[in-house]
């Protein structure tokens, strides 16, 4: 990460992946002295910047974004070396100071003002960036400048808005005193409440933070200014401020799309070939020495190299003349690939897509249909837009474009996206099981249910009644969320490095499956644990657990006898000791959950699949 003024300054170090999951285009990253923002896409240089090759995801995205999108790029990165003062400490994710209010922490002096006021130094540290601070010139303890930290509330609205906290325009009750006015921020008691932090201008005007909060908050606080910091744009905007926690978790939510590398080639070489033939036509219609010659030169060279010329230009060949692929491509559904892909009954070994066939626990054969062990995975993910206040509904609806902050002014050429490389076990249910358990009059009644608590959620937010996802995802995604906490205790991995990829299928297509997989940037991907668990000899014990375990939760009566409709949610007998997952390992948000469609319960102990 790096600060963008007349000459560039770091300030801090993010993984890849932290800046599209915690904090991409738009977030404020809290550092140990300094909260930062990070800036759009306009403001990143691509000279360091990777190109990802992933055409169904690109696909899909211009779908949404529309087709001047060119590209998908890794974050600008260079190695980092002994060398302080290389080009690898010029290269990094623009960052800006926010919020840009700042407070004297000695606590003698609290003084509240601008970082531009001339009363703050900013104070570098080239051999441990993040110790970057900003200094006032009070003198506190010991004769020393005491550190300023970030103010400590801003302001953000439900349409991704996001702005500096009006100090002193609360602190004069409602009104702008205009300049030449000293304030300070001060907690008066030890329990932290917001009565109890006082804004205090000299001119003897105070008011507590608790009048910004809340229902005072509709009287108290300006309309919002519509500000995008990251673009430094403003618009019009009719959605009421709110005031938020620097640091709050609902200040800012990814919208991504995912997909996983699948197989377009039988062999490693002719995969390779064809994810890079954006660079590499240009060779196939040169003779082989030259094409060979300039073959050697080109970026790419790097992942081709390990085949050898000889090879790679025979595949170069393969790939010219084979015919076009004219089948429209489904990119809406981009999970239908992915599964034909598992269910392919082959195996398959490429670098970015190995998966194995493992023969299926006895004691699960009558429902479980296919395991299948992938110790190579590849997982792109892209950015493409973020929320504040309120998360996107991970699918449950379309999130309507007013409330999707976008990354850049205009229409993005190119998405920030990371690659994660990874394992994972793939299990099939048995088809005709599932058609059988679906038709059983009391997981009908249990459909019913569930259909009208999804009905009532939608009618409450003002949203057009849409088909449910249907009885057989339900069960899918419990199984899934039972079987990661069962794994998280075996593996080695914790359940929040654990994600899920549901496939269901739809009316026409009917699919039944679930892959359970982790993955990390590195390019080696992970260290087998999670794969290990998959073998015949693991599995069957650890399935059994974990619906032995779904049985009874730790908040039951009540888990059980939860009534979706009286609360309008789209969980049923759900809850954080029994089902629920952290956010990085659930796509739906933890919702559409239900033991009751999985396991006998106490309120229900006929509707489930694995019934006694």
């Amino acid at each position: 990460m790096s600060r963008p003024q007349q000459r560039s300054l770091r300030v801090g170090a993010l993984r890849p992946n932290q800046l599209l999951h915690t904090y991409g285009v738009g977030s404020v990253a809290d550092l140990p002295s300094l909260s930062v923002l990070t800036l759009g896409l306009a403001h990143w240089d691509l000279t360091h910047s990777l190109p990802v090759t992933e055409d169904r995801l690109l696909t899909a995205l211009r779908r949404r974004l529309g087709g001047q999108l060119e590209s998908l790029r890794l974050p600008p990165h260079l190695p980092e070396t002994s060398d302080l003062f290389a080009d690898w400490t010029r290269v990094g994710v623009p960052v800006a100071l926010f919020p840009t209010w700042l407070r004297c922490s000695d606590t003698r002096c609290n003084r509240l003002a601008p970082a531009d006021s001339g009363l703050f130094e900013l104070l570098s540290s080239p051999y441990q960036p993040d110790r970057a601070r900003y200094v006032h010139s009070c003198r506190g303890n010991g004769n020393s400048r005491p550190t300023a930290v970030p103010a400590r509330f801003v302001l953000a609205c439900d349409n991704g808005h996001l702005d500096d906290f009006p100090w002193s325009y609360v602190a004069h009750g409602g009104t702008d005193p205009g300049a030449g006015h000293s304030l300070t921020l001060a907690e008066r008691g030890s329990t932290g409440e917001a009565a109890n932090i006082f804004i205090s201008c000299e001119c003897k005007a105070s008011r507590p933070m608790s009048v910004a909060l809340g229902l005072l908050a509709e009287r108290t606080l300006p309309a919002c200014r519509g500000r995008h910091p990251h673009l430094n744009t403003y618009e019009p905007c009719d959605a009421p401020a709110r005031t938020l926690a620097l640091g709050a978790t609902n200040s800012w939510f990814a919208m991504q799309l995912r997909v996983f590398s699948i197989p377009r080639a039988e062999h490693p070489v002719d995969q390779v070939v064809d994810d890079l033939w954006r660079d590499l036509s240009m060779l196939a219609g040169l003779d082989a020495a030259t094409a060979k010659m300039i073959m050697q030169t080109q970026s790419c060279w790097s992942e081709l190299k390990p085949y050898g010329v000889d090879r790679v230009w025979a595949a170069i060949q393969r790939r010219s003349k084979a015919e076009p692929d004219d089948t429209p491509d489904d990119s809406d559904d981009l999970r239908k690939p992915e599964w034909l892909a598992f269910t392919s009954g082959t195996r398959i070994e490429l670098p970015d897509f190995t998966i194995r066939p493992e023969p299926v626990p006895l004691e699960h054969r009558h429902w479980l249909r296919e395991v299948i062990l992938a110790p190579r995975l590849r997982e792109v993910s892209a950015l493409y837009g973020f929320t504040r206040i309120d998360a996107p509904e991970w699918d449950v609806l379309d999130t309507p474009d007013v409330r999707r902050a976008p990354l850049t002014i205009g229409k993005p050429t190119w998405l920030p996206c990371a690659e994660m490389r990874g394992e994972g076990i793939f299990l099939r249910l048995d088809e005709e099981r599932l058609v059988e358990w679906e038709h059983r009059p009391d997981v009908k009644r249990r459909e019913q249910l569930l259909v009208r608590a999804h009905d009532r959620w939608r009618a409450q937010r003002g949203l057009d009644q849409a088909p449910w996802p249907g009885l057989r995802y339900v069960l899918l995604h419990t199984l899934a969320h039972v079987l990661i906490r069962e794994l998280a205790l075996e593996c080695g991995y914790s359940a929040a490095g654990i994600g899920e990829r549901i496939y269901a299928g739809t009316d026409e297509a009917p699919a039944a499956g679930i892959l359970l997989y982790t993955s990390a940037p590195d390019s080696e991907g992970t260290l087998g644990g999670l794969v290990s668990l998959g073998r015949k000899d693991r599995l069957g014990s650890l399935v059994r657990r974990a619906l032995e375990a779904a049985r009874l939760c730790s908040s039951d009566p009540l888990c059980a006898e939860h009534d979706p409709t009286v609360h309008a949610r789209l969980s049923a007998a759900a809850c954080h000791a029994c089902l629920f997952a952290a956010e990085t390992s659930c796509e739906r948000g933890n919702h559409y959950l239900d033991r009751a469609l999985l396991v006998d319960t106490l309120n229900d102990p006929g509707s489930g699949f694995f019934a006694r």
